[in-house]
């Protein structure tokens, strides 16, 4: 059984981890840290604790109407993408551990399109 670095829980909610092969289960937002706990294997969780968060990234569609997914940028592992039922929620209980300058969104399509192409015109 895996030990949870929480002491208290805020969130618990149906999610998915985008980390290679997509896994369901739940995610559970706490005073410590982003946990999220595989349904089927209990030995597949990921623990991020606050003080390794560097960004929170909203992939926003529609103005802000939709949120697919979201991605968690640590300081030193990298980035996990996760998606839940209700994101808007569970951007609310992290809002309390992250700092709401470090919760960006990400780039659009034409966003990517126009860098690029500043990008060839300057070389």
């Amino acid at each position: 059984m895996v030990q949870s670095i929480n002491t208290k829980v805020d969130l618990v909610i149906d999610a998915t981890s985008h980390l290679g092969v997509s896994a369901y289960g739940q995610i559970m937002i706490g005073d410590k840290g982003f946990e999220f706990f595989n349904k089927r294997d209990a030995r597949k969780f990921i623990q991020i604790p606050w003080e390794e968060v560097e960004y929170i990234i909203a992939s926003v569609m529609f103005k802000g109407k939709w949120i697919p997914r979201y991605a968690i940028q640590t300081k030193r592992n990298g980035t996990y993408t996760f998606s839940s039922k209700d994101p808007k929620k569970v951007f609310r209980a992290m809002r309390e551990y992250v700092n709401p300058d470090h919760m960006v969104q990400s780039l659009g399509f034409l966003d990517i399109i126009k860098r690029g192409l500043k990008s060839k015109l300057n070389k």
